[in-house]
């Protein structure tokens, strides 16, 4: 026979409710209450007989299902906490979000007015650069002009330079037209390069004022664009079927600048851009006092030019009118001189006849014979006659000399006098019909000041 003390294998019973509510008094009846198996180890109660078996004893039985009961209930209380807590969870989450929801669609409103703020600020600057820099530009048009109508006067200028150059004789002369024209030309070289100048400033503010104007364009369309993802996210709501989860959204935010760093940015673009605006401004009545300044000094000049033209071709005038008096004078006396050496040469051939009579009456009375040759008082007559003749005609030959030399020298002044009116008539012609002429065509100040 088998012995009595083989346990029999039994199944496991679950004290589990047990171990976790060991704090917690079970509700049981104390009249069924399981008591300690005091038989534990033996094999009281079960069939014996050889062969083992898998049945309960009555008591654990009763103290399984008490378990299964106390567990039962400890479940349900648990679920029913859960449940409660769930409920409070689920109100306060919900507060919480709504709360949360309702502060960013409210930081979403705030910001769009932010952005709406910079974006209008952006949109006016942008505006006055655009006017600015097409005021600028018409600005640049009339130094380009001017800088053109400059060399109207400058060839002017060197023309009458040149055509003066052809004058001759003693007008060919470093007069006060030569120093207005030298200082004429040496005005339009130095205009010239300050509006060079001018319009390399100009365009280079010009270049300035679209590339600020591109920044500002630049951060007005990210403005923009920020502008219109903030107003669809402010439309946003539970109810919105366009909204889906984006779990990398909450990293990327860890990229992006702060808010000072935002706003110190468009402030700096702006600073920048008014900056500039400044410029442009100050720079535009810098061109237009240089443009006024420039075409009166011009003109002044001009009209220093044309007065000392005007008083050069009166001084000629009045030169050859006098040179033409003397010459006509001159010529006066050419002919009376002509005249006078006729009556002197006459008056030489006038005495030829009674000195061939009284040498001849001397040269026959030598053929008188002995003392017949006596100094008698026809021959001291004859010999007073013939050297009063000879005086006469040497006289008369002297004086014709002198009025040969007169009319030659009289004739050198005329060819003199001739040669300076010539002179005087091709400086007038140069001066007054192409130099003054040619000076008629001078700009007005509104063509120099580039209109």
């Amino acid at each position: 026979m088998m012995s009595s003390k083989i346990l029999v294998s039994r199944p496991y019973f679950d004290t589990r409710v047990a171990a976790q509510n060991g704090s917690q008094q079970l509700v049981t009846n104390p009249e069924t209450a399981v008591k300690e198996n005091v038989y534990a180890g033996t094999s009281a109660g079960l069939a014996t007989a050889g062969y083992r078996s898998a049945k309960y004893t009555p008591e654990e039985w009763l103290a399984n299902n008490s378990a299964l009961l106390n567990r039962s209930v400890a479940d349900r209380d648990h679920a029913e906490r859960i449940c409660t807590e769930s409920k409070a969870l689920k109100a306060e989450t919900d507060a919480g979000t709504l709360r949360t929801q309702t502060a960013g669609t409210k930081h979403l409103g705030s910001r769009l007015q932010d952005i709406h703020s910079w974006r209008s600020e952006l949109e006016q600057l942008i505006e006055r650069l655009i006017a600015e820099t097409d005021l600028l530009t018409a600005s640049r048009r009339r130094l380009e002009k001017a800088l053109d109508a400059t060399e109207i006067p400058f060839a002017i200028a060197t023309d009458n330079l040149t055509c003066r150059e052809r004058r001759f004789g003693p007008d060919l002369v470093e007069d006060q037209v030569e120093e207005e024209l030298l200082k004429e030309v040496e005005l339009i070289r130095s205009i010239q390069a300050l509006l060079k100048k001018t319009l390399d400033q100009t365009v280079n503010q010009i270049r300035l004022n679209r590339e600020v104007k591109q920044t500002l364009e630049l951060d007005w369309s990210d403005k923009q664009h920020a502008y219109s993802l903030d107003d669809q996210c402010g439309r946003f709501n539970n109810r919105s079927t366009d909204t889906q989860r984006h779990p990398s959204s909450a990293v990327l935010q860890e990229q992006v600048c702060d808010e000072e760093v935002w706003r110190k940015f468009t402030r700096d673009n702006l600073r920048l851009a008014e900056r500039e605006e400044v410029a442009s401004q100050a720079l535009r009545r810098l061109i237009e006092r240089v443009l006024q300044e420039t075409s009166e000094d011009l003109r002044a000049q001009c009209a220093a030019v044309d007065q000392a033209f005007n008083q050069r071709c009166m001084e000629l005038s009045q030169a050859k009118t006098q040179l033409e008096l003397h010459l006509a004078q001159i010529l006066e006396q050419i002919g009376a001189q002509e005249r006078n050496i006729s009556y002197l040469q006459q008056a030489v051939h006038d005495k030829e006849a009674p000195l061939r009579v009284a040498q001849s009456r001397l040269h026959y009375r030598t053929f008188r014979p002995n003392m017949e040759q006596c100094r008698d008082q026809p021959q001291l007559s004859l010999l007073g006659e013939v050297s009063e003749l000879n005086s006469t005609v040497s006289a008369l030959q002297q004086q014709l000399y002198e009025a040969r030399k007169s009319l030659s020298d009289l004739e050198e002044s005329r060819l003199s006098l001739e040669k300076d009116i010539s002179c005087k008539t091709n400086s007038l012609l140069i001066d007054r019909e192409k130099c003054m002429r040619h000076r008629t065509r001078y700009p007005s100040v509104t063509v120099l000041s580039g209109y």
